[in-house]
């Protein structure tokens, strides 16, 4: 099965612009991989699309790595998906 996740916008509000492009990266591989392993939430899982993902906040501790920031941002939006 391929599943396509397009991101059209990703607010992040407090990061500075210098990390903006390491929290994508971040995002995009962790969402790939916990596509790959756990598969498409149910909600899109027979095809179709969700035309928005509210992945609420994400709170990390202070000074956290762009890759933990994005990580986070991921698995919200994987819940978000499944919701």
């Amino acid at each position: 099965m391929r599943v396509e996740i397009e991101i059209e916008r990703l607010v992040l509000d407090g990061v500075p612009a210098a990390q903006r492009e390491a929290v994508g990266a971040a995002v995009r591989a962790e969402l790939a991989r916990l596509v790959s392993e756990r598969g498409a939430p149910p909600s899109v899982a027979g095809g179709g699309a969700v035309a928005r993902v509210d992945a609420g906040s994400v709170t990390v501790a202070p000074g956290a790595t762009p890759g933990a920031l994005g990580a986070g941002v991921a698995a919200a939006v994987y819940r978000g998906i499944g919701r």
